[in-house]
Parts: C-alpha cells; structure tokens; sequence
C-alpha cells in the first residue's frame, strides 16, 4: 500500500494529510477560515390568512351555567404544507381564546395585588372544558408566493372572545342583557340577571 502512488505522483498520506482540517494550511493574511453567504428574500407584499368562527351556547339564566353547545371554524390559510400542523395551530389557538372567553383572567384586589398569580388561581382550559370544534378547511392559494401558502394559527386565538361574548349576549337578548368584556363567568352572568329581574 506504501507503494501507490497517484498520477500526479503524491503518496495517499499526503493527500489526506492536505484534506485534514485545521488551522496549519498556510491562507494568505486577513483571509478567516470557512465560507459565508446571506441572502435576503423579501417577498413583494405580505399574505392573509382568513378564518371565520361561530358558536352556539346554552346559558342557564338562574346559575349562569354556560355550555358551548356546537362550535365550528371555517378557515383559509392558502396551501396546506403539512395539515396535521394546520390542523394542530388552529385547534390549539381556538381553544387558547376559549379559555380567555370563558377563564383565563388577571385578577386583583382593592390594593392592587394579583391574585391570580398561580395556576391555582389562573384557571387554564383543559379538554374537559370544551366540545369538540368542528373544523372546515377552504383552499384558496396566494398568488404571492410560490408555494400559495397563507399565515395559519394567528386569527384561532383573536376570534373565540368575541364569538362567545356575542353568542351569550344573543341568547340572553330577551332579558336585554349584554356582555362586553370577557371572560364571561356564570356569577356574572347570574348577577347580570338578579339585576334585570329586580327592575
């Protein structure tokens, strides 16, 4: 093996002594080791992503009792890469802004100290909390891109407050009763209604 030789006449131990990493290989002065390239890409407009949600809930009037009966989301977030993710934004986002409508809240007391610095006190949606969400896929690929694609997962989170709040000040129309702020909570829900009957 000590014999072979290539055909330009170097032995294979110098060969792979060249090709050996390291800072021994003469560079000419102020040339650094390795390669760099950056390439920016910016894309002539940015792309939207459309969802719409709807709900339909029960509200006990006595207790407050609220149950979210059906809720569907239509949404369109252009060419689906991979729909499992998709599918994992939108849920995982809806059910973060049904926990905001319904129970996440920062409490405080007449001093100003939070009391719901704790998950003990901060209540957090599990899925014991919700029904299932019925979810409906639109296609409609942007033309601004080469892939089509279309942000995913930001509108999930944004829409339940509103969705709930409006579902509950629909069903308790008729007692003219109306929720601006959420979370919507049963006791004030029940509240909301001690008011209107004692008018």
């Amino acid at each position: 093996m000590t014999n072979l030789l290539y055909d330009n006449g170097d032995y294979p131990a110098s060969v792979a002594k060249a090709a050996r990493p390291g800072w021994d290989h003469g560079r000419p002065d102020g040339m650094s080791a390795g390669l760099e390239e950056t390439y920016y890409y910016e894309p002539p407009t940015v792309t939207w992503s459309y969802a719409s949600h709807a709900a339909i809930v029960e509200v006990d009037i006595k207790t407050g009792r609220l149950s979210i009966e059906k809720y569907v989301v239509v949404h369109d977030c252009g060419v689906m890469v991979n729909p499992m993710l998709v599918e994992g934004q939108v849920l995982g986002g809806t059910v973060q802004g049904l926990g905001g409508a319904l129970l996440e809240e920062f409490a405080y007391d007449s001093e100003g100290q939070l009391l719901t610095g704790s998950f003990m006190d901060y209540l957090l949606p599990t899925a014991s909390d919700f029904p299932d969400i019925e979810l409906i896929h639109q296609h409609s690929p942007s033309p601004l891109n080469p892939l089509g694609v279309k942000g995913v997962g930001e509108g999930s989170a944004i829409s339940p407050p509103v969705v709930i709040a409006n579902a509950v000040s629909d069903a308790l129309a008729p007692f003219k009763m109306e929720f601006n702020s959420t979370p919507v909570r049963p006791e004030q829900i029940a509240a909301a209604a001690a008011l209107v009957a004692a008018r």
